[in-house]
């Protein structure tokens, strides 16, 4: 074969490589467009965060046109036909008419991660830098403060080393507690300083004060009780990560290391008044912040069967009896609204 001959095949081979990249390419780009089959029906229209409409809000997952859009069905019809609205999140919460959004783009720097506080109407009000990837977000039942947590290194709870950064907004006077290490820490009757403090997973109680979160140091983990106007918080348990306080406010949901076995974290709810607690039915690994969406049920994400990239949504009863499930699919973040 000549020189110019194989100059010409090269150059075939060539266009025809490329041809065959971009068609992949291209399908690749339309299946992300389409919703996944056999998916919840969702149309486009207006979610608001209005008191007094029973709603589950949460963001999608799965897929296609809506991942990381906020939605909303029906409470009593999980899995029915969803309202998506343009508002897309990494993490979300909502409570009495007051939302934050936090938001992160693929390979962004982290100036550009932000925590979005928006209005019943999904209207951004305040947008604040985040020092990290989103993690966790709360808003406290009143609406007035909302607080989130970020991933300042590492990607996982479940990493030998990372680092957090956990903030806590007034949305009434703005005023931003954007590192609570800085809060005074008391341990067994004593204040306790380390380099190695870490916090996460906030819950808030309803009087607009008394919050609940963890707190990690020296390689154990602690639920600590905190006061926002005091700018303290105290230790009351061991090995308690991600906590959520019910309705009622007198029990917690929460994550416990489970240290021998294939599980790494099991659901378990303390009563706060004796602080014993007991686990809940679900025994698979549940590396999330669990809402309740009453006082008798807890909703949490798992990864879907079969892709990594898609979270479900399960409950459980919080009594520790009944079984797994399923609520709806390809969604994250829930939060009962009404």
């Amino acid at each position: 074969m000549t020189r110019s001959r194989r100059l010409l095949v090269l150059a075939v081979a060539v266009l025809l490589l490329g041809g065959v990249g971009a068609t992949l390419v291209l399908r690749a780009a339309a299946r992300a467009d389409r919703p996944q089959a056999g998916g919840p029906e969702a149309t486009a229209g207006a979610v608001t965060l209005t008191a007094g409409r029973d709603t589950l809000a949460f963001l999608g997952s799965g897929q296609g046109p809506h991942r990381g859009a906020l939605a909303s069905v029906p409470a009593d019809a999980p899995e029915g036909t969803r309202t998506v609205s343009g508002l897309t999140c990494q993490r979300f919460h909502a409570a009495a008419g007051t939302g934050v959004c936090l938001r992160s783009s693929p390979g962004a720097l982290a100036q550009d991660n932000k925590a979005i506080i928006v209005d019943a109407e999904l209207r951004e009000v305040r947008a604040f830098p985040l020092a990290g990837t989103p993690s966790r977000a709360r808003v406290s039942p009143s609406g007035r403060f909302a607080a989130w947590t970020v991933f300042v290194s590492g990607e996982s709870y479940g990493a030998a080393f990372f680092s957090t950064r956990t903030a806590i907004l007034d949305t009434r006077t703005w005023k931003l507690d954007a590192n609570l290490e800085e809060f005074a820490i008391t341990m067994d009757g004593r204040d306790h300083r380390a380099q190695d403090v870490n916090f996460w997973g906030v819950t808030f109680a309803g009087d607009d004060d008394t919050f609940y979160a963890t707190l990690s140091t020296a390689g154990e983990t602690y639920l600590v009780k905190g006061s926002i106007s005091r700018r303290s918080v105290t230790t009351l348990a061991k090995n308690v990560e991600c906590p959520s306080l019910s309705p009622d406010g007198t029990r917690i949901a929460y994550k416990k290391r489970v240290r021998a076995g294939a599980s790494l974290w099991r659901e378990h709810v303390m009563d706060l008044a004796t602080l014993r607690d007991h686990p809940l039915a679900e025994k698979r690994s549940v590396d999330d912040q669990a809402a309740w969406l009453d006082d008798g049920t807890l909703a949490y994400g798992l990864p879907g069967d079969g892709a990594a990239d898609r979270t479900d949504l399960w409950t459980v009863p919080a009594d520790g009896s009944g079984s797994p499930r399923l609520l709806t699919s390809g969604a994250s973040s829930p939060a009962r609204l009404g």
